[in-house]
């Protein structure tokens, strides 16, 4: 018999954790140093938090034997995306108080904080929860943010899928009394009986899990990329159920093969009232099957490549006690958002504003808390680090139009198409991970294209362009049409051919290009695009039968669901 494999190091400290308290509290004391031991970094994630430091600044601090200038990041869960405008002005008073002065709108509909120092971590989460947000499980090996599609076109079934998504996050929450105990000051209760943690367990899950909600036409939560979504099947205006989709994922590792970005299966359909409990048994079956011993290897979409689509299915139904029904036919149009003002059934208006690397800054961030002071419907964070202004009634549209003339914001979303589709991870300066530019670096590509388009008569044809600073895929960068990776400082892997709905991978079509190498090798391509492209063709479509990028992958139609050959 073949001796076990060891496990992964992050298990054992799960297991040793005591569901996730761990030194954390002895760690956020410790005032002798502004950072936190390897081990309290891990589970801190759990709790929604990563440590960071100002990579500007490390070089020069390291040269004066100073430590690193440590700070954290704070991941707000907003299930579905939908926050009241009294949580918009709790956040707009954290970044003030306690961050360095913006609000990032995240690609899963979620607020972050940068910049909180240690001494002030745990008040910063109070007056969180205080305003009925959290952060338990925005990060770390549990679900994520459960995202929704937040189409202010049908309310009716929006009402239904935000209503599934918050189901969904309140029942795949962790058990553990331990963030209540590190954060809020709850009693610790001393029992003989060991406490339970009952969809998880011990170890949680192998690594992190992430859930999405979408309503078609509209593929704006990006279901391929989501290890589990639930598509809305529409019949006269009402929800009938959902189409289950599979094992998507962005990440990968630079120069190595057995990582890869992968598309969702679609593998069957369930009834509203089913959705909680398919939820929980995808996320117990990946809990029972998952890798963890290769913490690159954990995510649901290596377990469904090393067994089968065909195998996860069987296994979910057992799991179930009944079978999945058929999958039911849907169309996805683009991933994109729809700006400007909308008019939904009811009367109400909806106003959705472009918010460029999604980072809420400056005279922006001062008009929306103007407007929150006075609006009376909500706020929906878009999967595309955009906000709607949504239930504006037509008696507050006047003031609120007239806010968003006197803080630049009325024509936020009359930007180029190209610029409106673009999306870019945090990356430099505080991104640990990052390899090169991305929020700070995208823009500027934006602009020098934009040239380009408009000279090629392309300023309104919608192209999604994201920009990572690495290839963990945050900004999932890998279902885009154009594609900046970061490779190294300055540098890029260049990928070309993503579907313009979400539902295709692109492929890589240069290597470790700088961004200017990069608009040199795109600017032709733009310009074929505008002479020859046929009537309704995306870009992403056009560059593979312009040969651009290969029509097939190891013998294999590159436009149907194919996970990335490197």
């Amino acid at each position: 018999m073949s001796e076990e494999k060891k496990l992964a190091s992050n298990e054992y400290l799960k297991i040793g954790s005591n569901y996730l308290r761990g030194t954390l509290a002895e760690g956020l004391a410790d005032t002798s140093t502004g950072g936190l031991t390897e081990d309290e970094q891990q589970l801190l994630k759990f709790h929604g938090c990563y440590l960071q430091d100002d990579r500007d600044i490390r070089a020069g601090r390291r040269k004066h034997k100073l430590e690193k200038a440590f700070s954290f990041l704070i991941r707000v869960r907003v299930p579905g995306g939908v926050a009241t405008p009294e949580q918009w002005i709790k956040m707009d008073d954290l970044a003030t108080n306690f961050a360095n002065g913006t609000i990032k709108l995240t690609t899963r509909q979620a607020f972050q904080l940068h910049g909180v120092i240690k001494t002030q971590l745990k008040r910063t989460i109070k007056e969180i929860n205080s305003a009925a947000m959290d952060t338990i499980a925005a990060c770390g090996d549990v679900n994520r943010n459960v995202m929704c599609n937040p189409n202010p076109y049908l309310s009716e079934a929006h009402a239904d899928v935000l209503k599934i998504s918050q189901n969904i996050s309140e029942h795949l929450t962790p058990a553990t009394g331990a963030y209540h105990e590190i954060w809020l000051d709850g009693e610790k209760v001393e029992s003989t009986q060991e406490e339970v943690e009952p969809i998880y367990g011990k170890t949680y899950l192998p690594r992190k899990f992430k859930i999405a909600v979408a309503v078609p036409p509209s593929n704006d939560v990006d279901i391929h990329a989501n290890d589990l979504s639930f598509v809305a099947i529409v019949e006269e205006g009402k929800v009938v159920g959902y189409n289950v989709a599979v094992g998507g994922g962005m990440g990968m590792t630079h120069g190595d093969e057995n990582t890869y970005p992968r598309l969702a299966d679609i593998i069957g359909f369930c009834t509203p009232e089913q959705v909680v409990e398919v939820a929980e048994k995808v996320v117990l079956v990946q809990r029972d099957f998952g890798d963890r011993t290769n913490r690159k290897h954990a995510r649901l979409k290596y377990t469904i490549d090393d067994r089968s689509a065909d195998w996860f299915l069987e296994k979910l139904n057992e799991y179930l006690g009944y079978d999945l029904e058929p999958v039911r036919e849907f169309k996805f149009d683009d991933n994109g958002d729809r700006f400007g003002w909308v008019e939904d059934h009811e009367g109400n208006f909806h106003l959705n504003l472009f918010i460029e690397g999604g980072r809420v800054r400056d005279e922006a961030r001062t008009g929306l808390r103007k407007i929150a002071e006075i609006h009376q419907g909500d706020f929906r964070l878009t999967g595309n680090q955009n906000l709607i202004i949504a239930k504006v009634a037509p008696k507050e549209r006047p003031a609120i139009e007239a806010l968003l003339e006197e803080y630049g914001l009325l024509k936020s979303h009359e930007q180029s198409a190209l610029r409106l589709n673009s999306i870019a991870c945090v990356a430099l300066p505080t991104c640990g991970l990052a390899l090169a530019e991305a929020e700070r670096g995208l823009p500027g590509v934006i602009t020098e294209l934009e040239q380009v388009l408009e000279e090629s008569g392309l300023r309104h044809d919608a192209i999604t362009i994201r920009m990572t600073g690495c290839p963990n895929g945050c900004g999932r960068p890998f279902l885009s049409e154009i594609a900046f990776v970061g490779r190294a400082p300055g540098k890029y892997n260049l990928y070309l051919g993503g579907g313009h709905a979400g539902d295709r991978l692109n492929k890589l079509y240069r290597e470790a290009v700088t961004r200017e190498e990069a608009i040199t090798l795109l600017t032709p391509i733009i310009q074929a695009y505008a002479k020859t492209r046929e009537e309704g063709e995306t870009f992403g479509n056009f560059v593979i039968r312009a040969g651009y990028i290969a029509a097939t992958v190891n013998g294999l139609d590159f436009h149907k669901n194919l996970k990335l050959e490197a």
